[in-house]
């Protein structure tokens, strides 16, 4: 066993220095009963609903970045034009200002009642929200006093989008068998840029459409109010989804074990804010750093590509609308590829392709970009893109692999949030500000880089987590052959730690009526 290997191995081992009580976790043998067998059937189930959460998510995401210039025009009416685009760009970052505060909350309350029922609170926060700000006052009808209620709205969605991505990770995350968790979980990121091209297409539909009946104006009159509005129904597909999704069946076994009970001392139990913290300060900084590379690349080509693009580069509203949308839904379709990417040669790896590429890409692209032509924004917007698809890949089944079950919700929101809204969510506005303040166009390029550079160190120190057992969990599979195999080569495989599982507290599995497996009287339950 390889338990130096592992982030939290030795607390759990060992008797507490400061209380002196008996080891929380005793190492044992891995029994097939102990692994978790799911369905493939059950994981596409689970998978599809929280997809669908994120797609929402980013397609209001999607909506205001392409619609910055036009809502500048609608709530900052009487505004210099560059003061103007500021503060609609605040409106976006106001939302990631929020995020911390809706992860501080929603995260340990995930951990303490579960992940499915917060993220149906998200999704309906979220859906309601977006669909709320269609029908809000415009300057012309009340003056500067309408960009209130749209940075209160932002808020709302800030917070609940605090519980979003990091809950959604963790479910997927929870819910993939450990071989492929790189490929599983690289699908709520599909969501996302689907999610955003989606709504770039609906912008880009409804100014032809409502243009080309009432005019040049039709999108400042009325029609910026349409994509909003359609975030409605969209939004209660998705919480119906979210209805019926499952509990995930590691915290499900967690919580049956009872090994998610608060414990100070045992970093493997469930923490409060300051315990997580307290225990994984050095897994917080990481993911952090890693965050921070990815939503910065990521947030530039969507959200203030289009603000660039209709700025500094000289293109139509539409034309930077259309000319995302191919881009994004390639990227999205490469997801699953660099995932699987991450389950053979490891997460660590991946990412350091995303730094070089990162590196080697930023400055060229948005040369390229200076050109002005739709041909050469397709090609510099496919150079930004690829590092963005290198950092994206893997993220969602790499980072919730840092902390334990038990506090894994609380530990993902608080390092996420932190980081998106620090650095991710704030990159419109900052390269936007450092274009305005040097005049020099390539500002964003050289920001990006930077936190590249950053994660590159993070990555260096990380943990390797492909292909491992959840930290607090037992091993997942997909056939009760695999956790035979599994069982039967534990003693030679470094990646099974079992001082991290909580082997010890799992109750007898005889009572699920399942058939027997001939393992110590035991029996192998499937999920599913």
């Amino acid at each position: 066993m390889n338990s130096s290997d592992n982030a939290a191995s030795s607390s759990p081992a060992s008797p507490s220095p400061k209380t002196g009580r008996k080891p929380a976790r005793k190492t044992r043998r891995l029994r097939v009963d102990d692994v978790l067998v799911v369905k493939r059937s059950r994981i596409r189930t689970a998978i599809s609903g929280t997809v669908v959460g994120n797609f929402m998510e980013w397609f209001d995401f999607g909506i205001y970045g392409y619609l910055a210039v036009t809502m500048t025009v609608v709530f900052t009416e009487g505004l210099p034009p560059e003061a103007g685009i500021l503060v609609t760009l605040f409106g976006f970052a106001v939302s990631f200002l929020v995020r911390p505060l809706g992860g501080l909350v929603l995260g340990p309350l995930g951990d303490k009642i579960g992940r499915k029922k917060i993220l149906f609170l998200t999704m309906s926060m979220m859906a309601a929200a977006t669909a709320l700000i269609g029908v809000l006052p415009t300057a012309a009808q009340i003056g500067l006093w309408a960009i209130a209620p749209l940075y209160l709205l932002k808020m709302i969605q800030g917070f609940s989008t605090g519980g979003e991505y990091a809950g959604a990770s963790t479910y997927v995350a929870e819910f993939s068998p450990d071989r492929r968790r790189g490929f599983w979980a690289s699908w709520l990121d599909v969501g996302s840029y689907v999610g955003f091209a989606a709504g770039a297409g609906t912008v880009a539909l409804t100014t032809l459409i409502a243009e080309g009946l009432a005019g040049p104006d039709a999108m400042t009159e009325f029609g910026w109010r349409i994509p909003f509005l359609i975030a409605l129904p969209l939004g209660a597909v998705a919480v119906w989804f979210r209805l019926k999704i499952p509990e995930t069946p590691a915290y499900e076994v967690a919580e049956t074990a009872g090994g998610i009970e608060s414990e100070h001392e045992d970093p493997m139990a469930r923490q409060g804010v300051f315990g997580i913290f307290r225990h994984f300060w050095r897994q917080i900084l990481i993911a952090m750093a890693i965050v921070a590379a990815t939503n910065t690349a990521g947030y530039a080509l969507t959200s203030y590509m289009p603000t660039y693009l209709e700025k500094d580069v000289g293109v139509s509203n539409l034309t930077a609308a259309v000319a995302t949308i191919p881009v994004l839904l390639i990227m999205s379709a490469c997801l699953p590829l660099v995932g699987r990417m991450s389950d053979k040669l490891g997460r660590k790896p991946v990412y350091l392709m995303a730094v070089g590429a990162t590196l080697a890409l930023m400055v060229p692209a948005f040369a390229v970009m200076q050109i002005g032509e739709i041909w050469a924004i397709f090609i510099a917007l496919f150079m930004v893109a690829a590092p963005v698809a290198l950092w994206a890949g893997p993220s969602a089944a790499s980072l919730p692999a840092f902390f334990p079950t038990a506090s894994r919700f609380g530990a993902m929101a608080i390092a996420y949030n932190l980081s998106v809204s620090l650095f991710g969510g704030t990159t419109p506005l900052f390269s936007e500000f450092l274009i305005q303040l040097t005049g020099n166009t390539f500002m964003p390029a050289f920001y990006i880089m930077f936190f590249a550079a950053v994660a590159g160190v993070g990555v260096l120190t990380m943990r390797e987590t492909a292909r491992r057992p959840l930290i607090g969990s037992v091993p997942t599979v997909e056939t009760k052959a695999e956790a035979v195999e599994l069982v039967k080569g534990q003693d030679d495989n470094p990646l099974i730690d079992t001082h991290t599982m909580p082997l010890d507290i799992l109750p007898p599995a005889s009572t699920s009526g399942a058939a027997a497996d001939g393992q110590d009287g035991r029996v192998t339950t499937p999920v599913g």
